[in-house]
C-alpha cells in the first residue's frame, strides 16, 4: 500500500473509531444508538432537503478549511478562522446596509471584497507577529477570534442593530432581498460555482506554482528553504493573508446566502470545525472537499435529530470532538516522527 493510501486508510479508520466510541458513550448513557444513527443518515442524506442542507453547511467549512490547508502547508497554524469569518461578514453587512440603494451586483461585489480584505487584515496581524517576533500564532489567532466575536456582538447590538427587533437576540437589519445570492437553503448555482472556482484556484496555487512549492519547502524545513533562497517571512505573510481572505469570503457568502442578516454568535463552531475538516482531508484540497461534505452532513444531522430522537443536539457534537482529538493526535505524532525539530513552524 502506498503512503497516500495508507494515510487515507488510517484517517478513515480514525473516523470509524470515533463513531464507535461515540456510539458506546451514547449507549452507556441510555440512548438507542440504532435510532440515533438512523436519524443521522436521514438528517444528512435521505430526508427531504437533507442533502441540500449538508451542502449548505459544507460551504463555509470548505472555504475556511482551504485556508487552513494553505496555512498548515507552510507550517503556520492559523486557527483563527472563526474571527476572520465574523469580521468578514460584518464588513460585508456594513457595506450592504450603507449602500442599500445601490445596484445589487456592484454592492454584493464590493461587500464581498470588503469581507475578503477584512479577513485578510484580521489574519495578517498575528501573521506579522509570528514572522517578525516569533509569537505563537496558535495563541494570537485564537485570541483574535474571541475579539472578532466581540466585534460581531458590538455591531449587532449597537450600530448595525435592527431597531424593530424583539430584543431577545441581538441581530442586525436584513440586507435587501436583491443582494441575496441564494434563498434560505444557502445553495445556488452561483455559490457552487464560486466555491468550486476557489477550490480549483487553491489547488493550482498549491500544486502547480512556484509559490506553492515554496510553501511546501518552508513547511517541511524552513532552514533548508532559506538556503534555497526562499523568503520565509514573505511566504508567511502571504500565507496568513490568503487563509484570512478565504475565511472572510466565507463570511460574505454566509451573509449574502442563507443568513441575510447577522445574529450575535451565529455559526459559533464553523471556524474551529474547519481545522478538523482540513486535517481529516489530509491537508489536500480534494480531501478537504470530501471532509467538508462529511462534516456538513453531520451538522445537518445535528439539526434534524431532535425531530426523530430524544437526543439533545449538543450530544452529537461529541462525535466532532472525538474526531478532532484522534486526528489531531495522529497529525502531531506524524510531524514529530518525520522531522523532529525541523518540523517546527518557521520563525522568520
Amino acid at each position: 500500500m502506498t503512503g497516500g493510501l495508507q494515510r487515507v486508510a488510517s484517517t478513515i479508520l480514525l473516523v470509524g473509531v470515533s463513531f464507535l466510541l461515540t456510539a458506546l458513550i451514547l449507549w452507556g448513557s441510555g440512548y438507542r444508538v440504532g435510532d440515533i444513527f438512523s436519524g443521522v443518515i436521514q438528517g444528512s442524506m435521505t430526508a427531504t432537503g437533507a442533502a441540500t442542507s449538508s451542502i449548505r453547511w459544507a460551504i463555509p467549512l470548505l472555504l475556511i478549511g482551504m485556508g487552513v490547508v494553505i496555512g498548515f502547508r507552510a507550517g503556520f497554524f492559523n486557527i483563527g478562522g472563526q474571527g476572520q469569518f465574523y469580521v468578514g461578514a460584518c464588513c460585508a453587512l456594513a457595506v450592504s446596509l450603507r449602500w442599500s440603494d445601490g445596484p445589487a451586483p456592484l454592492v454584493v461585489l464590493c461587500g464581498t471584497l470588503a469581507a475578503v480584505v477584512a479577513g485578510l487584515a484580521w489574519s495578517l496581524l498575528p501573521g506579522y507577529l509570528r514572522v517578525r517576533f516569533g509569537t505563537d500564532e496558535v495563541l494570537t489567532t485564537l485570541m483574535m477570534s474571541f475579539i472578532g466575536a466581540l466585534v460581531l456582538q458590538y455591531l449587532t447590538a449597537g450600530p448595525l442593530r435592527n431597531p424593530s427587533g424583539t430584543g431577545q437576540t441581538a441581530a442586525s437589519e436584513r440586507i435587501p432581498e436583491a443582494f441575496r445570492i441564494t434563498d434560505g437553503s444557502g445553495v445556488s448555482a452561483t455559490v457552487l460555482l464560486l466555491v468550486g472556482g476557489v477550490a480549483v484556484l487553491v489547488w493550482l496555487l498549491l500544486e502547480r506554482t512556484r509559490f506553492g512549492l515554496a510553501m511546501t519547502l518552508v513547511g517541511r524545513n524552513p532552514t533548508m528553504a532559506r538556503w534555497q533562497g526562499v523568503d520565509v517571512r514573505r511566504v508567511g505573510l502571504v500565507n496568513f493573508a490568503l487563509s484570512g481572505a478565504l475565511a472572510g469570503l466565507a463570511g460574505a457568502v454566509e451573509l449574502y446566502g442563507p443568513a441575510g442578516r447577522l445574529v450575535t454568535g451565529f455559526s459559533p463552531e464553523v471556524g474551529f470545525t474547519a481545522v478538523v475538516v482540513a486535517l481529516v482531508g489530509l491537508l489536500s484540497v480534494g480531501g478537504t472537499v470530501v471532509a467538508a461534505v462529511f462534516f456538513g452532513g453531520l451538522q445537518s444531522a445535528i439539526l434534524f435529530l431532535p425531530i426523530v430522537t430524544d437526543l439533545p443536539p449538543p450530544a452529537l457534537v461529541l462525535l466532532h470532538g472525538m474526531v478532532a482529538f484522534l486526528v489531531t493526535v495522529k497529525f502531531r505524532a506524524v510531524r514529530l516522527r518525520r522531522a523532529g525539530p525541523a518540523s517546527e513552524a518557521p520563525t522568520g
